[in-house]
């Protein structure tokens, strides 16, 4: 899996997206099937990106931090109220979705082959087990904020 920034001539917006490999995001591209998730628009193409460089052998996990500066405020207002909506419709998918924890793979898997019966169910995959299933043509993806499990709630 690759992550590219991507940013919508129309309006500006840049906006993350996985794909399985470079070749997919071309692939897409030429096809037309990538599309603005603010406007809509069609044309999307990579931005700038920062290189993600490995951490320095004495670094813990945890020592980084992500941040973004823009020139006014108003940007950083939309990104805020735009990730709040994220996070609000992701709650409200995760109410009917139950958690499977690292059974998340074994369990999509069985549901596609009619093992058992369909539900939504969210849990923990790798990137590797991630990307099998899409290759696989199981109806998965990413959630865009963490979840933290239940059993590690207060």
């Amino acid at each position: 899996m690759i992550l590219f920034d991507l940013k919508c001539a129309t309006d500006g917006l840049i906006f993350e997206a996985w794909f399985a490999n470079s070749s997919a995001y071309d692939d897409q591209k030429k096809r037309g099937l990538l599309m603005c998730p603010h406007c809509g628009g069609a044309d999307v193409g990579k931005a700038l990106m920062a290189p993600n460089l490995a951490a320095k052998s004495n670094q813990r996990a945890g020592d980084s931090s992500t941040a973004i500066m823009t020139s006014t405020a108003e940007p950083v207002e939309k990104l805020k109220a735009m990730m709040a909506k994220i996070a609000t419709e992701q709650a409200k998918a995760l109410k009917d979705s139950t958690w499977v924890g690292k059974d998340f793979e074994q369990q999509a898997r069985a549901m596609d082959a009619g093992e058992m019966d369909q539900t939504n169910i969210h849990g923990q995959a790798t990137p590797d087990q991630a990307k099998a299933m899409m290759e696989d043509g199981l109806a998965v993806m990413p959630l865009l904020v963490p979840v933290i499990p239940p059993q590690e709630q207060n």
